[in-house]
């Protein structure tokens, strides 16, 4: 049994038992491997299985049986949200006070942090790497650390991303990107340079609440057109909004969307492009979920399918690496000029130490294998979250079961307001998304949204039971744990 440094034997043994079961080797009403058995199937002491099965339990994942041994459990597979109505009108956007209300629980230590979409646990990010690479950085070029970066950003650190770039089909050169303050700031000069304040602008719902504000902030029109949790943004549906109004620009997360965790097929991606292409409408993606992929290989970008340069990748590593080292990037395309500008105008540049050390740690590959282990984690946080949501909150509610990126999008029954349940939820020292926030429309006012950050752990347990408890009294079911199926 192969085990990394930072990991626990007893985690490896979890993590091979899970695979087992994801593999369908095993499924529900099955009977795990005797503790002998594996033991010598994995070279692992005996106390070492035992404690994974015991952890496993504690997940929900599995159940023990009076002197029977240990068994696959049944979970309730919940059914799939909505995806609202369809497209609609231009309307302008104000979600302000209620966005900022949710964005107060960040850094938060008093509440449970299921709100927040971050990688907060130290089990999960490199801190200790690093550290050591910006020490060493800092250390053998102190007077560098302090100057200016260039406008565009660490070449060092460009060159990575660039060469990161060609492992999922996205071709560009180091002198194409600019290096941004968070993938925010990429977002923020991709719509200055392609929209003025009165333009309409065509985004998913739902959408991430961020894009919303810098709408209004910007003094934008928004279009929505659906996206389905299964299958993400449907062609149909962009090209009707391209035939009825005058778009100006487009905001679209083909991979992984937040709220919803939708992925767009390829075939689709590559529709979408060329039809943004045809009428001359910039394409601004937003791509920092990209590499959270739980499958096999990385989802394609719109812009590996630009050939046009109206496509302008966005991304960051804050939700899968540093999220405060605030690092993000950019490649505008035919916009590279006027983003140039915007940013020199905006704030010069982007700060130079943690572009150094970031640099640096993709320079000695350690990125990829930190994306392996933190792939590794939310997808079993998502599975052991969907079990634990499918248990405790009530009968008739929904939810997602994406393949990557960080977030649960649930659906209440009950017609149970989300913004109540939010301040409910709040006031009891737990922290979620309200539906309400990530559209123009009411048509999410059901629904909640749920981080997958961090690993699994007792506060979790507790936030989630009584996150159905209050989900079951506000729609009017009796307490106590559903019934397995």
């Amino acid at each position: 049994m192969q085990t990394g440094s930072s990991q626990f034997r007893y985690q490896a043994v979890e993590d091979h038992v899970m695979g087992l079961i994801d593999s369908c080797v095993l499924t529900p009403g099955d009977k795990l491997p005797s503790l002998r058995k594996l033991s010598a199937r994995l070279d692992a002491s005996i106390s070492t299985i035992t404690q994974a099965y015991l952890e496993l339990e504690r997940k929900g994942v599995v159940e023990s049986r009076p002197r029977s041994g240990f068994y696959v459990r049944a979970p309730r597979r919940l059914p799939t949200p909505s995806s609202g109505d369809g497209m609609q009108a231009a309307r302008a956007v104000s979600r302000t006070k209620l966005i900022n209300t949710v964005l107060e629980s960040v850094g938060r230590p008093d509440l449970t942090p299921l709100g927040i979409i971050c990688p907060s646990s130290q089990e999960l990010l490199p801190g200790r790497a690093l550290a050591r690479i910006m020490a060493s950085v800092l250390r053998e070029q102190p007077h560098r650390s302090l100057e200016y970066e260039t406008i565009p950003g660490n070449l060092e650190l460009r060159k990575q991303i660039s060469l990161l770039g060609l492992d999922h089909g996205t071709r560009f050169a180091p002198e194409d990107m600019i290096v941004t303050s968070g993938a925010l700031e990429a977002l923020y000069i991709s719509l200055r340079a392609t929209t003025r304040p009165g333009d309409t602008v065509l985004i998913m719902s739902p959408t991430y609440f961020c894009f919303l504000q810098l709408v209004e902030t910007l003094g934008l029109r928004a279009i929505e057109v659906s996206s389905h949790p299964e299958h993400g943004i449907d062609p149909g549906d962009i090209k009707d909004a391209l035939d009825k109004y005058d778009i100006t620009a487009s905001v679209l997360c083909p991979n992984f969307n937040n709220p919803d965790g939708s992925l767009t097929p390829e075939s689709a991606k590559a529709e979408i492009v060329r039809l943004f292409a045809q009428r001359g409408v910039p394409l601004v993606e937003d791509d920092v979920y990209g590499d959270l992929h739980f499958g096999n290989a990385r989802p394609r970008t719109f812009k590996s399918y630009d050939t046009s340069g109206m496509v302008i990748l966005c991304s960051s590593f804050s939700k899968t690496l540093a999220p405060g080292y605030r690092v993000g990037w950019m490649v505008p395309g035919r916009y590279r000029d006027k983003a140039l500008e915007i940013k020199a105008t905006t704030n010069v540049c982007s700060a130079s130490p943690t572009q150094m050390a970031l640099g640096e740690f993709l320079r000695q590959g350690l990125y990829d294998k930190h994306l392996k282990r933190l792939r590794s984690a939310i997808h079993k946080q998502r599975d052991v979250m969907l079990h634990h949501v499918g248990e405790q909150f009530p009968e008739g509610t929904r939810a997602t079961r994406p393949e990557g990126g960080s977030v649960l999008w649930l659906e209440l029954p009950g017609g149970v307001n989300c913004v109540d349940y939010f301040y409910e939820a709040r006031a009891r020292g737990i922290g979620v998304a309200p539906g309400n926030i990530f559209s123009t429309q009411d048509k999410f006012k059901s629904f909640i949204r749920l981080s997958l950050g961090g690993v699994w752990d007792h506060p979790k347990e507790l936030g989630i039971r009584e996150l159905g408890r209050l989900a079951r009294a506000m729609a009017g079911q009796p307490a106590g744990t559903r019934s397995r199926e």
